[in-house]
């Protein structure tokens, strides 16, 4: 019997946390070997664009909806919380102490996610800073998007996945680079409202602005439940090149496509969060960077699934580039591609990615072995 493994041609566009989560876990598949490219406008070494979230990402895990009323999510985020953690020893994600304050009384023991976590306990009266009124500590994770992204894109060129830089307006322009029997990931965040063959207009931004910070008496992560777009969290980091760094956040505002830096904004950012941690006010203490990022949100949540699209593409009102030409295709299937879209994961792609990942390559082992078939 054979032990050779099927060939598979692998496109992932997208070069944020979800492609390069999902390229890698497809790398590291042992049934099928896949050929593997990663097209995406922004690389890993583009850290201060603002034309994609990864880089300005809080990427720890923390509690969000809707995760709590989806199963499918949840289990995303338990997967994924469990990978990181087990990759503590590494130094590229950080064991972090964590601590939830509401203005709202509440049982702990109705958290969703209080089996997620580690060492979850309900903060006493006495550790309760006014004006909250009840609270919770937990032990949880972070990683440094300056450093994980680039390890991820290392491991991956170690692995013979190859990198191409490239604005894809059409997903037919990866049509030769698929090949006939190929499949592309659409891991394009935000772009997919505009990319002709998605256009998928439930995609919304998020603005999230943010204040990263030198502070090596912060150690401990402290958050405030939500309540409106202005909201409240601390959440120190790990860093090899870069210790002791933490992002201060922030702002929550949907629908918002303005990149510029709002100083009144970050004034209110380091007050609130200095109220809860004074250690940023003191000497060792400094500001290094003002951030702002738009989070790729989804009406109705992440998309993941596969779809064949039908080439050559049709845009919706048909306004289709006259670069765009027809397939010449000689496969069963003449005239389509297969697709798996993964985006649409808001705030949550570093907590969710994975989850979301192995989903994918479960997705698109599934297709591979219909071709064995």
């Amino acid at each position: 019997m054979s032990t050779m493994k099927a060939e598979q041609s692998l496109v992932v566009l997208g070069a944020g946390v979800l492609g390069l989560t999902i390229a890698y876990t497809a790398a590291l598949a042992e049934d099928v070997s896949f050929d593997i490219k990663v097209i995406a406008r922004e690389l890993p070494e583009d850290m201060d664009s603002q034309a994609w979230a990864s880089p300005y990402a809080g990427a720890n895990w923390a509690p969000m909806e809707p995760g709590g009323r989806d199963e499918r999510i949840k289990e995303w985020e338990q997967k994924t919380f469990n990978k990181l953690w087990g990759m503590i020893p590494t130094g590229l994600v950080k064991l972090l102490p964590a601590r939830v304050y509401t203005t709202q009384e509440g049982n702990a023991l109705d958290l969703w996610w209080k089996d997620l976590v580690k060492n979850i306990r309900i903060l006493p009266p006495s550790d309760i800073p006014e004006p909250f009124k009840a609270g919770v500590a937990y032990n949880t994770v972070s990683v440094n998007p300056a450093e994980y992204l680039p390890w991820l894109q290392s491991e991956l060129i170690s692995r013979g996945v190859t990198f191409e830089r490239r604005n894809v307006r059409s997903l037919s322009e990866l049509r030769n680079l698929v090949g006939p029997d190929g499949i592309l990931v659409n891991a394009s965040s935000l772009g997919s409202r505009s990319i002709i063959g998605v256009e998928d207009t439930k995609l919304y931004p998020i603005r999230g602005q943010t204040i990263l910070v030198h502070a090596p008496g912060l150690q401990e992560c402290l958050m405030v439940e939500p309540m409106t777009e202005e909201v409240t969290y601390l959440i120190p980091r790990p860093g090899i090149d870069q210790p002791d760094t933490a992002i201060l956040g922030g702002t929550f505002q949907s629908r918002s496509w303005d990149t510029s830096l709002d100083m009144e904004i970050a004034k209110g950012i380091f007050d609130r969060c200095a109220a809860l941690a004074p250690c940023l006010k003191g000497a060792e203490s400094r500001i290094m960077k003002h951030n702002v990022g738009l989070r790729p949100a989804r009406e109705g949540g992440p998309r993941v699934e596969l779809e064949r699209i039908a080439l050559p593409l049709q845009s919706t009102h048909g306004l289709v580039p006259c670069n765009e030409s027809p397939t010449n295709d000689r496969d069963h299937d003449q005239g389509s591609m297969l697709v798996v879209h993964a985006y649409g994961f808001g705030p949550a792609g570093y907590q969710r990615s994975w989850g979301a990942a192995e989903e994918v390559l479960g997705l698109i082992k599934a297709q591979v072995a219909l071709k064995r078939t």
